[in-house]
């Protein structure tokens, strides 16, 4: 996981005429995202922001400088802003960040391999993952009764298809999803179980 960029927050449009911006935080506490300190972008410039509530930052360069004005701050719309993996405190016992979960091997209950974990989808009813292999691919919520065993360290996850369990009322069983996204590059935001 070592030099692996993890998707923070994006800055929206300017705020006002001094250079605010609004930023999306995938931080669980949004203004969390400032406490990270040094942000890069996909062009791997750093950037630090002051968190000034409701959405709204400051964002400053490298060298300390804030954004001139709206036009600069206009400039900087739809800039991801990454944190090195690495810096991102570990998870709880049983909660897994999901950029985690991609590239995992998935089995079936009996230990048939059923392919890999390409991408985590989560729109906000909870996640799921998808699961590439030899055929079609599988689509699972990412809930006890479906991903019953993750094992980050042997690389595996096992995974009961939904046809197969009984997977009770829409969040029920859940898996602790927190707002963190996917590597740069992967599939879709999600978070820890």
């Amino acid at each position: 996981m070592a030099g692996q960029r993890i998707l923070m927050g994006v800055i929206g449009r300017p705020h006002g005429v001094r250079g605010l911006v609004r930023v999306q935080s995938y931080a669980a506490v949004p203004a969390d995202l400032a406490a990270y300190g040094r942000l890069l972008d996909e062009k791997g410039r750093a950037w630090t922001l002051s968190w000034r509530g409701e959405g709204i930052a400051e964002v400053r360069d490298e060298a300390g400088r804030p954004l001139a004005d709206r036009t600069a701050a206009e400039r900087m719309t739809n800039v991801k802003l990454y944190v090195e993996r690495d810096r991102l405190p570990e998870p709880e016992e049983d909660d897994f960040y999901l950029s985690d979960l991609v590239g995992l091997a998935a089995f079936g209950p009996g230990g048939e391999a059923l392919g890999r974990v390409v991408t985590v989808h989560d729109y906000g009813a909870g996640a799921s993952l998808e699961i590439a292999g030899a055929g079609a691919p599988l689509l699972v919520p990412f809930k006890r009764t479906c991903v019953p065993d993750v094992d980050i360290t042997a690389g595996r996850v096992t995974v009961c298809p939904p046809e197969e369990v009984e997977l009770g009322p829409p969040g029920e069983g859940s898996r602790n999803p927190h707002p963190n996204p996917l590597p740069e590059g992967e599939g879709v935001s999600g978070g820890v179980r």
